[in-house]
């Protein structure tokens, strides 16, 4: 797969003053979605690389070290001249991120998103949530919010389009955003006809509708569970793959208020980023979660930060910090930090010397 250029590259000459960029592409479209809209805030001229990975990856981080003998032949060919920063994200791109600052005798930057899964110290900025249990240290910025948001002229163009079958519903509009199962959790037509009564008395209680829309993690039988338990005016989309008229970004840019469930970070993150009220719906996860304390705590800390360990995503933790910043279940709604500007002048700071 070839690599892709930044659409605006600056003339040449205030082009080369400024740093170039690498982004390492990899399989998660949500990872992949936060190093672009990174890249783009920036400014600087970017190129993406594609990777992919033979079954080495499968060997842990520190094992691997800085090196690219994970790549499969398809991955895109990383030959210089060498960036001065590289964005990459999760743990099969470290060890090349790591790899390409090591062919290029240290000069380049490494920003990593999400987790490293290998020490720490050998990354400049980590940008992290509170789901993914990074320890602190000098170069982790855990932000509120993941960085990608969805276009704006898509969920403009998607609301009007939808905007005329919705105008029969009486306001206001509840949009139920619903996951599924993961890693995680697990959305049992029980927990589902749960979500289904509350959001039904929510919109009965405001005289209003609701716009509910499943998504590829939902379970038919629980998206079944869900709608019998919904009397109110409703639209309910059940999630088709590849769907040009998915109403997901028009039910984000028209609804009054949310109900949204709380097994991802992307639908709690993107609600919250309207500014409008937003109701987390939670139910237990699958498995408890370790918190070991003590020395068995510091051992545990020691693991996650050296890359031996990988903990299970804390949601609760990424929920509080939702709740502490005002961006759910509050009683007036807060505007979203502005992770994405915090976040860039992090970067540049790395450059200012």
């Amino acid at each position: 797969m070839p690599s892709r250029s930044r659409p605006f590259v600056p003339d040449s000459e205030t082009s080369s003053r400024l740093p170039r960029v690498w982004v390492l592409l990899g399989e998660g479209a949500g990872g992949n979605a936060q190093m672009i809209a990174l890249a783009e805030a920036l400014g600087w001229p970017y190129e993406t690389r594609q990777l992919s990975w033979n079954v080495l990856n499968y060997l842990p981080n520190p094992l691997i070290g800085a090196h690219a003998f994970t790549l499969d032949r398809m991955a895109d060919v990383l030959t210089p001249p060498w960036p001065d920063l590289v964005i990459a994200a999760s743990r099969r791109s470290a060890p090349i991120a790591r790899w390409i600052k090591k062919q290029s005798g240290g000069r380049t930057k490494l920003v990593h998103l999400l987790h490293t899964q290998m020490p720490l110290h050998h990354f400049d900025l980590v940008v992290t949530l509170a789901q993914f249990r990074v320890p602190d240290a000098p170069n982790v910025l855990r932000n509120t919010l993941p960085l990608n948001v969805i276009d704006p002229a898509n969920k403009a163009d998607s609301a009007e389009r939808w905007r005329a079958r919705l105008d029969v519903l009486p306001r206001p509009w509840i949009a139920v955003l619903v996951g599924g199962n993961s890693s995680s959790y697990t959305l049992d037509n029980a927990t589902a006809a749960r979500l289904g009564r509350e959001a039904d008395a929510a919109a009965r209680a405001a005289g209003g509708s609701l716009l509910v829309t499943t998504s590829r993690r939902t379970p038919g039988a629980a998206a079944d569970a869900l709608a019998d338990a919904i009397e109110s005016p409703a639209e309910f989309y059940r999630w088709r793959s590849n769907d040009p008229d998915n109403p997901y970004g028009a039910f984000l840019a028209l609804a009054d208020r949310f109900i949204v469930t709380g097994d991802s970070a992307s639908l709690p993150a993107e609600a919250a980023a309207t500014g409008r009220p937003v109701r987390l719906f939670e139910w237990p996860a699958d498995k408890p979660l370790r918190r070991p304390t003590g020395l068995a705590g510091r051992l545990y800390r020691g693991l996650i930060y050296s890359g031996w360990l990988k903990p299970r995503r804390d949601f609760a933790a990424f929920h509080a910090m939702l709740r502490r910043a005002g961006l759910v279940d509050a009683e007036t709604t807060t505007a979203a930090p502005d992770d994405m500007a915090t976040t860039v002048a992090r970067i540049r700071a790395l450059f200012a010397n």
